[in-house]
């Protein structure tokens, strides 16, 4: 046999530059990223978590200590860790809350795996527990959630209230939770109840005055917007008004550049010029003449417009943003035309009350007791832009809890009560287990304990005495601690349920589930391929194509050397 017959070609599949890294480093590795995500965040949780303030290159500044606008804003480039930050996004759509503790529970899910991987457990078996325990948990959590169903409007409001002031309390607006509750629970209230549709409560914001100064608008109100000439002697309230919308604009246009008329007859030239002013003046003797009080459209309403609405007593605003006049559409029934021919009172939509009135240093203009369509404003008022945007999130959360508990009207008890509970029931159930699973799920059992022991270090206590006080608690035999969770105020433990620190049950599915399944995916990750941008278009289409070839080339050489010899 020849030298160099023996050699095993030299076969490569991936393209030059790939870089792939395998096996348990590349697992434990991808733990360890998404630990280091964690960190980021878990100081966030809880009514005493600290905010974070992120820059950007543009010198954009957020103070947030919401999880989901932090994981947003993070720019994280780890692939293992970005599936952190979807999962914290994905809780932010669907619930609303719980942002920061989803990826909290999915850290310390895979802090409590990382001990099994290093000593050689199989990752599958890891997430079979992992996905038995979660499945078990929920039950739990059905079982345990308190229902809110069939309580008299009065009772349903104060409850959902408690809700709200929960989320709130872990805001930056925590001072005003109460005040700012019962904004949340109103605006809900205003909506309708089957759909519970989010765009129909708009938020403004206006800077200057304090938090105490937002208020609750019922109805519909914007900024008003850019007006020309004759705009300050038009009528500003209205009691029952009639409102038209539209999406033409009522302005005269400079003629285009090469526009060529030809006359034959001088005595035309008039004619000519004053008959775009026939046309505009047409289209506002039609707009008054539909009997409304009020007109607004989607593009601009010019000077000449805007003084003949001013003449005949009509108030008119032009350059209406979209989501606002879909609001007013929706709100006062007027449909948005896109003609002044043929206007019929069907079209018109109408309110109890229309006015303007100055709001710091803005005007806004507000249509009142609406009759078509529910909805509600809620004018945010506050120091510094970055407070009042933060302000916003918070309110967005505190709305999306209370708009879940309208839908899903079961709570469960705060502050980490429900998490102990769940802690408590796992361990119990492991024992039922012979296989490793029993220590998997064991483990799922104590990364639960991670939500109070965070409360706890955020508040500045210490997290072991106040977890044995728990557990000690919770491992009563009648039940009776079941409701037990830690006290941010004294640092001691206070059953969370009567002292209203609730948390609609939804929360709790969402984040266990989501939790559960975003460790799972990093679990069953152990290979990640890198490919370099590709090379002109063809290295594009076949990736592993110049790869292969060079191969196959090394190989052809290696034995025609052999053979020569």
């Amino acid at each position: 046999m020849m030298p160099g017959m023996g050699m095993q070609p030299q076969v490569i599949l991936l393209k030059e530059g790939t870089d792939t890294s395998q096996g348990k480093p590349q697992l434990i590795s991808n733990i360890n990223a998404c630990m280091a995500v964690v960190d980021t965040v878990a100081t966030t949780l809880g009514p005493r978590g600290m905010d974070k303030l992120i820059h950007n290159d543009k010198g954009q500044v957020t103070i947030s200590n919401d999880g989901a606008t932090i994981m947003k804003l993070l720019d994280i480039v780890h692939p293992a860790a970005k599936s952190l930050c979807d999962v914290s996004l994905s809780q932010d759509a669907e619930v609303g809350d719980g942002t920061t503790s989803v990826v909290i529970l999915a850290g310390e899910f895979l802090k409590e795996a990382k001990g099994f991987v290093e000593e050689g457990a199989h990752p599958r078996s890891i997430i079979k527990a992992f996905r038995v325990a979660s499945q078990l948990a929920i039950e739990k959590v059905r079982e345990l959630s308190v229902s809110l169903e069939g309580k008299a409007d009065e009772e349903k409001k104060a409850l959902l209230k408690k809700c709200a002031m929960t989320t709130l309390n872990s805001k930056l607006v925590s001072g005003e939770k109460e005040f700012f509750a019962q904004v949340c629970v109103d605006s809900v209230s205003k909506l309708d109840p089957q759909t519970l549709d989010l765009k129909m409560i708009g938020i403004k914001k206006v800077t200057g005055g304090g938090l105490r100064d937002s208020f609750l608008v019922d109805g519909v109100a914007f900024k008003k917007t850019f007006s020309y000439a004759g705009f300050e002697q038009q009528p500003k309230s209205f009691v029952n008004p009639k409102i038209l919308l539209l999406n033409i604009e009522l302005e005269l246009k400079a003629e285009k550049e090469n526009a060529e008329v030809r006359l034959d007859d001088p005595a035309m030239y008039q004619s000519i010029v004053d008959a775009e002013w026939n046309i505009i003046y047409d289209k506002l003797d039609k707009c008054v003449a539909s009997g409304a009080n009020i007109v607004l459209s989607r593009l601009a309403i010019g000077d000449l417009g805007t003084q003949y609405f001013a003449d005949c007593g009509v108030f008119c605003a032009g350059r209406v943003e979209g989501p606002d006049m879909d609001r007013v559409s929706k709100a006062t029934g007027a449909r948005v035309q896109t003609t002044v021919n043929g206007l019929n009172p069907a079209v018109l939509g109408t309110c109890s009350s229309f006015e303007e009135r100055q709001v710091g240093a803005e005007r806004y203009n507000m249509f009142m007791g609406c009759p078509q369509a529910r909805t509600a404003t809620i004018v945010l008022r506050g120091g510094s832009e970055q407070f009042i945007d933060e302000a916003d999130r918070s309110l967005h959360d505190a709305i999306m809890i209370v708009r879940r508990a309208l839908k899903h009207a079961e709570v469960v008890p705060g502050g980490g009560a429900i998490e102990m509970e769940l802690s408590k029931y796992l361990r119990e159930v492991a024992l039922s287990h012979t296989s490793k699973s029993q220590l998997f799920i064991r483990a799922f059992a104590k990364a639960l304990e991670v939500i109070p022991r965070q409360l706890c270090n955020n508040a500045g206590f210490d997290a072991t005495d106040v977890l044995n006080k728990l557990r000690q608690k919770h491992a009563s035999l009648d039940g009776s601690g079941k409701n037990f969770g830690v006290d941010v105020n004294t640092g001691g433990v206070v059953d969370t349920f009567n002292a209203f620190v609730w948390e609609p049950s939804l929360v709790k599915y969402n984040a266990i589930q989501s939790a559960t399944e975003a460790a799972c995916l990093i679990l069953s990750v152990d290979e990640t391929v890198r490919n370099p941008k590709s090379e002109g278009a063809d290295a594009g289409m076949n990736p592993g194509g110049r790869g292969m070839g060079r191969g196959r080339g090394m190989a052809g050489r290696g034995m025609g050397r052999g053979m020569r010899r």
